[in-house]
């Protein structure tokens, strides 16, 4: 049932050795830029690459600022403690998600409310959101309070899952009206947009990832994205260690996060950012292939990108017709030395996450049930 997958997959990166799911390319201008990181002996978090990464990468998606990290749960961690999320709060998320989505919240000693993800674009969804708003939160002053737990709404995070944008219009929009910040995870979605905007500038603040099996890569690595001169400020501040800007003394004024990207880290993210046009070029390609080759099947359906969306296609995913058929795509294909994966358990569903609030999750549900990522690396 499977074969004519196996060989299309084979075909494409022309190999019958294991294709995994989403390797890095690296090329000369990669190893040129680490190895001048390397001559600079600047390879910590102090460095022209950090600064020239931020620059560019600011430049590359239309903000004002950017600030880079060691990881983007670190950024995420950070944003939303920038947003104003405090022990004891509430921050919306979804379900459907990699566990550093919650884990980020959980750092600020606050607790996710898990609400449902749309079919069509696999976050989020405004529906389901302003319902349970609708239900279960009330104004006090100008924050949003939920009236089941009492505690505050802080923030929102919609993730893009596989690169696919969410719904932002609508979640800002009601954002707007409950007075509720967002952060954008956009750890998956570089390069995807909404229109002609890219994704993770919509809300107070976005967060990206350079982790080594991300779109570019710096082998770790994050980025808070905004364009608050002041946000980004705190975020430099906070994420070096909160250390007084003085030639020599070492003065910190509050408790910070020892976070900066290091400088060798951004060699390596200035030269793949350099590459990123093609790149996603290359993944569009695949992603097209994908789609010409599942419209003749009728035992799954290949995930597109949103109307009005254009996606980095991060990973490519199908939707099989049941978990059964999920289970069987998986072994066949993994037995066959090509690596799929299902999408990641519910956040919902895991041990320290179980007990919080949540709406109804048939739609992530549905979706847990179905979906496998196929091989999605690029060949440039």
């Amino acid at each position: 049932m499977y074969k004519d997958l196996i060989t299309f997959i084979r075909d494409w990166y022309q190999t019958d050795q294991f294709i995994p799911l989403h390797e890095p390319r690296f090329k000369e201008i990669d190893r040129e830029y680490v190895l001048d990181a390397i001559d600079s002996t600047f390879v910590s978090s102090v460095g022209e690459y950090v600064n020239r990464f931020e620059r560019d990468l600011a430049a590359y998606l239309g903000v004002k600022r950017a600030v880079v990290t060691v990881n983007g749960t670190a950024a995420l961690q950070v944003a939303l403690n920038l947003a104003g999320v405090k022990a004891g709060d509430e921050v919306i998320t979804q379900p459907l998600t990699f566990v550093a989505t919650a884990n980020a919240i959980a750092y600020n000693n606050a607790s996710p409310i898990f609400i449902d993800v749309n079919r069509d674009t696999l976050g989020l969804c405004p529906d389901a959101l302003e319902q349970f708003l609708d239900q279960n939160a009330e104004k006090r002053g100008t924050s949003a309070f939920n009236k089941t737990t009492g505690k505050r709404i802080a923030a929102m995070v919609p993730m893009h899952t596989f690169g696919h944008p969410c719904k932002m219009g609508q979640l800002i929009d009601l954002a707007d009206q409950w007075n509720i910040p967002v952060v954008e995870d956009a750890a998956e979605s570089i390069g995807s947009k909404i229109l002609t905007r890219h994704c993770g500038t919509f809300g107070k603040a976005g967060v990206l990832s350079f982790n080594g099996n991300k779109t570019i890569t710096c082998g770790g690595g994050g980025a808070i994205i905004t364009n608050d001169d002041a946000l980004a400020d705190r975020a430099k501040h906070l994420t070096t260690t909160a250390k007084v800007n003085h030639p020599w003394e070492y003065v910190h004024d509050e408790v910070g996060y020892n976070y900066r990207m290091p400088n060798l880290n951004a060699a390596l993210a200035c030269a793949q950012l350099e590459q990123l046009d093609g790149i996603l070029a290359d993944k569009c390609m695949l992603a097209n292939a994908y789609n010409a080759f599942f419209s003749e099947i009728d035992w799954c359906d290949f995930f597109k990108e949103p109307d009005g969306c254009t996606s980095n296609y991060w990973l490519n995913a199908v939707i099989t017709l049941d978990k059964k058929q999920r289970d069987d795509l998986l072994k066949t294909t993994n037995d066959s030395g090509i690596m799929t994966r299902p999408i990641w358990q519910l956040m919902s569903d895991l041990e320290m996450y179980k007990e919080c609030q949540k709406g109804d999750l048939k739609n992530a549900r549905w979706l847990h049930d179905r979906i496998v990522n196929l091989p999605s690396s690029v060949r440039v």
